[in-house]
């Protein structure tokens, strides 16, 4: 790809009517994106990790055909939509995926430019993490609510908005005759698991791709709602469950404490294995690695903007985390050690627990076992498939007490690091960030994982990555009171047409 805007191309850009396309594009959102959402919020469409049975629920088709049949309905000049169904070497059906294509277009401006050889791939899922517990008393998981400014709902900002603002950055080219490349869109239902279906699509509508000179991933996060941001590295996971059995069944604890030992007090022996939990530091060298000198000159620009919202932003029980007299701390008070812990360094977190009995039920038994699920986050630039087989390693040699210690791997995604930033690529996003927001565009790493990254990065060496989202402070995707904050979801939307027509 070309690294400069061709003449034709800036002078199309130079007619741009940037304030129209924010119009129409916000119109786009009120009429008909937020209705189609609403309604995606209603129908618990959680990704197969979380609904084994999701064939015979139906959730997932569902969403993706109402999908489908949104798209049909705006009736695109050019663009075509279908819905692809694979079945796996055991002839069980995988998880559904929605394809949709446009030709490229010229415009049809006084000046028309010839399109790019290349395409623009549009990405999103449809799929969603399971209800969690705590939700406001007025909110719910599948219960779209409106309140200011806020969709909330699960789904609607991580992931289910993705396909309606991607074809709404379409529309919006089209209305002012823009030209644009051709365009496809992949919109999957399997990211909440890892995306172990998605390669098998990938590879089977491989000829259809494309040369891809420019990825649209929809699916990441905003350092805050003021300006468009871009992101430059995804951690990888690896996950698992990790099992101490010290009984075939519970004991009085009268009886046995003291000679058995607490499969609980074993479990964080072994536990000190993998963290300090002083400190919350991994202590394996092999789970670390070193942090690119762009990336930690990026993490100093981003904490010049964000400063301590870094890490206010989140729901701290003392409400006033990092002021005096806090009995609530970070982990770290430094803005720019903030962003480098939840993007460059490795982390752990117990997301489930097994063998407890419900506080009301917990009786004075010895447990016979103890169960955690882990969840591992790497830096961008570790394999997370060795890191399982060196979990495994860790943990179950040499068991305390000879108990059985067992870590079952239950996922892996390695991470992601963009690719060098081409001038085209970063003055498209300056301009596209400065005409629907007021403000130049940000940096950021992201603590979370889109196994689909990596996958791109390799199969298109070189296209450039536009990894955005709306997941914006306090948003809270996969937790409880989860919201879509609307007003930035539409200049998003926007900026995303303003780019797509300035690819070379």
């Amino acid at each position: 790809m070309n690294d400069r805007l061709n003449p034709a191309t800036l002078q199309h850009l130079s007619r741009l009517d940037t304030q129209a396309l924010g119009a129409h594009v916000a119109q786009s959102w009120q009429d008909r994106i937020v209705p189609a959402l609403q309604r995606y919020i209603e129908v618990p469409a959680k990704s197969p990790a979380f609904a084994p049975d999701w064939a015979e629920q139906g959730h997932l088709k569902r969403v993706l055909h109402a999908a489908a049949d949104w798209v049909n309905a705006q009736k695109v000049p050019g663009l075509s939509v279908e819905i692809v169904e694979l079945n796996n070497d055991q002839g069980q059906a995988r998880t559904p995926v929605l394809f949709f294509e446009l030709p490229a277009s010229s415009g049809t401006g006084p000046a028309p430019v010839a399109p790019s050889g290349q395409t623009c791939l549009m990405y999103g899922h449809l799929d969603k993490q399971p209800e969690f517990a705590g939700w406001r008393n007025d909110l719910g998981p599948w219960t779209p609510v409106i309140d200011d400014d806020r969709l909330y709902g699960r789904g609607g900002a991580d992931d289910g908005y993705a396909v309606y603002a991607a074809v709404a950055s379409i529309q919006a080219l089209q209305a002012q005759g823009l030209p644009h490349p051709r365009i496809v869109g992949l919109i999957e239902t399997c990211e909440e698991s890892g995306s172990y279906d998605l390669l098998p699509y990938v590879d089977a509508l491989r000829g259809r791709l494309g040369d891809v000179g420019l990825v649209i991933c929809l699916d990441s996060g905003a350092g805050n709602y003021d300006q468009l941001w871009l992101t430059t590295s995804l951690r990888g996971m690896a996950s698992g469950v990790l099992k101490v059995q010290v009984l075939t069944e519970g004991i009085h604890s009268g009886d046995a404490s003291g000679l058995v030992p607490s499969s609980f007090r074993i479990m964080r022996q072994v536990l000190d294995r993998l963290e300090d939990s002083a400190t919350g530091r991994l202590l394996p060298a092999s789970f670390h690695c070193e942090v690119p000198a762009e990336r930690l000159a990026q993490a100093q620009a981003t904490a010049a903007i964000l400063g301590e919202e870094v890490y206010k932003r989140f729901p701290w029980a003392h409400a006033d985390c990092g002021g005096a007299n806090t009995f609530t701390l970070p982990t770290t008070t430094d803005p720019v050690d903030a962003l480098l812990n939840r993007t460059w360094r490795p982390t752990l977190s117990v997301t489930g627990a097994d063998g407890f009995p419900a506080l009301q039920n917990a009786g004075n038994v010895l447990r016979p076992y103890t169960a955690f699920k882990l969840s591992l986050r790497l830096p961008p630039l570790v394999d997370a498939s060795q890191a399982v087989q060196d979990l495994k390693a860790l943990l179950e040699d040499n068991a305390p007490y000879r108990a059985v210690v067992t870590f079952e791997g239950q996922g892996a995604a390695t991470g992601w690091n963009a690719p060098s930033t081409a001038p085209w690529f970063h003055d498209a996003l300056q301009a596209a960030s400065l005409a629907q927001f007021g403000a130049g565009y940000g940096t950021i790493g992201q603590g979370g994982t889109i196994p689909l990254m990596n996958m791109l990065s390799q199969g298109f060496p070189r296209a450039q990555m536009m990894v955005c989202g709306v997941l914006g402070p306090r948003s809270n995707a996969h937790g409880p009171n989860e919201f879509l904050h609307l007003p930035y979801a539409q200049k998003l939307t926007a900026a995303v047409a303003q780019v797509v027509t300035a690819m070379p």
